[in-house]
């Protein structure tokens, strides 16, 4: 299978100055093309001001080619120099705020296809935080709440923009409590692996597979793999779940989990199979 040529690079929320910096040191060249979708954030006034907010940070640390990108109830995504632009970028950046309106309004559309396609094709970077992290994989959770998550019927999830399959990110989750439906979600779908993001931490998935930290806080990996026993499809609506042996690991900047081998490692550590470093 050909290695995923493209970048995801996910934060949790909160301050993001890390976060735009990162993708700053990634990029090298100040010239690249950078497109920041604000689409999540739901008030219009708002979107454009949140836009304009990360085109001036990413300008502020020499990138001088920066464009915000219009998505929303008045303006479609697959117009001609949308498809122009999404098709020429080196970075695109999705702004946090409800990641239901992104699927909304970019779901199924041919500018998604296109970041798609890029993204397993050519060496580009996608990049979100909150919300604009949460919408990367096939599956999203939407909603959930303490402990109420882990009775049935509590924990919802939908589609995502699907870059990268059989994982659920959620964001804010040491801070909002959101363990419980990380667990649920996984659980319920023990093929995903749940990843979950403490503000001012993410992840870099390089190669579709390795999950590397970065940021001050924990990231928080949920393996339902090795479950040995599982109710959650066959209990009943606002019964609570029980579940067996899920998996569970913490890491921190300097190590990572690799999703295919469910490997836990430090970076500096480089295991060789089959001739091949992982």
């Amino acid at each position: 299978m050909q290695r995923v040529k493209g970048k995801l690079i996910a934060l949790g929320g909160g301050d993001d100055d890390g976060l735009i910096k990162l993708i700053r040191s990634e990029i090298c060249d100040i010239h690249s093309h950078i497109e920041v979708i604000a689409t999540a954030t739901p008030k219009p006034d708002d979107a454009l001001d949140s836009g304009k907010a990360y085109k001036e940070a990413f300008e502020e640390l020499g990138c001088s080619n920066v464009r915000f990108m219009r998505i929303d109830e008045d303006h479609e995504a697959d117009t001609p120099e949308n498809l122009e632009r999404i098709s020429s970028a080196n970075v695109i950046f999705f702004t946090g705020g409800d990641q239901l309106r992104l699927s909304k309004f970019l779901g199924n559309s041919r500018l998604l296809e296109i970041m798609s396609r890029r993204y397993r094709e050519e060496d580009i970077i996608i990049s979100g935080t909150s919300a604009g992290a949460a919408v990367m994989s096939d599956r999203m959770i939407y909603d959930g709440y303490g402990h109420y998550s882990l009775i049935k019927g509590e924990m919802k999830t939908t589609e995502g923009f699907g870059f990268i399959n059989n994982i659920y990110i959620d964001t804010h989750f040491a801070e909002r409590g959101r363990f419980g439906r990380l667990a649920h979600a996984v659980a319920h779908d023990p093929t995903h692996i749940g990843i979950g993001l403490s503000e001012e931490t993410g992840i870099i998935i390089k190669e579709g597979n390795l999950v590397e930290v970065f940021g001050t806080g924990v990231v928080t990996i949920i393996d339902a793999s090795k479950i040995k026993f599982s109710r959650v499809r066959k209990a009943e609506e606002n019964e609570p779940i029980a579940v067996e042996n899920l998996v569970m690991h913490l890491l921190v900047e300097g190590y990572r989990y690799c999703l295919k081998e469910h490997l836990f490692q430090p970076m500096e550590y480089q295991p060789v199979l089959n001739g091949n470093k992982i």
